[in-house]
């Protein structure tokens, strides 16, 4: 997948993140190896689950949504699909970070415009690297 190159950048800006996922220990893990990855970020948002991470969506400007898949509440596919329902959102990067990497998984993403797919367990240079192409795109 690559990624969405029209999300809404203004070169010097920094991005705002969200993250979305069940657990609290790979949220502090994503928010980790975000800030250091030397990207500029200007804000790192954090949520439990897609009901959440949806809320956060409706009151705050957010360039990158990072979302597990597996969660209760709203599932990060049911978010996704809460998010490309809305053309507010068409210019949100969405990014998967989950252990279910099937092909049917991966299709299912795509139809819902996700840029990357992250299989965990990642490495801290994958969320870099992750990162790192998505604000040059953006640039």
């Amino acid at each position: 997948m690559t990624p969405d190159v029209s999300a809404p950048t203004d070169p010097g800006r920094h991005l705002t993140l969200l993250i979305v996922d069940d657990s609290t220990m790979m949220r502090a893990m994503l928010k980790r190896a975000v800030l250091a990855t030397g990207v500029p970020v200007h804000d790192v948002l954090e949520a439990a689950d897609g009901s959440q991470g949806l809320a956060v969506l409706q009151q705050q400007q957010v360039d990158v949504l990072f979302t597990d898949v597996n969660m209760p509440v709203m599932t990060g596919i049911e978010l996704l699909r809460a998010v490309a329902g809305n053309a507010r959102w068409d210019r949100l990067v969405r990014v998967i970070i989950s252990t279910d990497g099937s092909e049917a998984r991966r299709a299912e993403a795509t139809s819902l415009k996700v840029s990357r797919y992250v299989e965990k367990p990642f490495r801290p240079e994958t969320m870099r690297d992750v990162l790192s192409e998505l604000s040059s795109a953006h640039v």
